[in-house]
């Protein structure tokens, strides 16, 4: 059973359009595969119908899981203000120790991703946790598994 699922609106096309595509094309050309390696005859030692077999068991699951996930999403409001840390909030923290400056965008766990451009953070992970809610000039206090630490919010996008 998934929980709500939050999402900005470019990330929902994607998911959307991942499953039309996955319905509309993917099926048709494994279906095809499938046609072709039956045309061999012997099922019971065609590696193209078990490939093509396969395929098609990692395809269907996908589409039940993303079926599933859009059962129950939240569109982040990018559009909020600025005054507080929010879903969709592009937020700068500065290690209040060293100094190191990092800005971080808060979304949902199914669209966090590190290895952005700008880093993408889960609204579930330590330091999105802790910055929820906090508006410019608040420290906030972080036990991650890397450690503590402390940051004070220097600027919201």
């Amino acid at each position: 059973m998934w929980k709500t699922i939050y999402l900005t609106q470019e990330w929902l096309n994607n998911l959307q359009e991942e499953l039309r595509s996955l319905k509309e094309e993917k099926r048709i050309e494994i279906a095809e595969k499938l046609k072709e390696a039956i045309s061999f005859w012997d099922l019971s030692e065609n590696a193209e119908y078990e490939e093509a077999r396969n395929e098609q068991a990692q395809v269907e699951k996908r589409i039940a899981d993303l079926e599933e996930q859009l059962k129950d999403v939240e569109l982040i409001d990018e559009t909020e203000n600025h005054d507080k840390v929010t879903m969709g909030s592009q937020v700068t923290i500065e290690s209040v120790d060293g100094g190191e400056v990092q800005s971080y965008k808060i979304v949902g766990s199914t669209e966090a991703n590190i290895l952005a451009e700008t880093p993408m953070i889960s609204n579930e992970s330590p330091v999105g946790k802790a910055l929820l809610g906090k508006k410019v000039g608040d420290k906030v206090k972080v036990n991650a598994p890397a450690g503590k630490f402390e940051y004070k919010v220097t600027e919201i996008v």
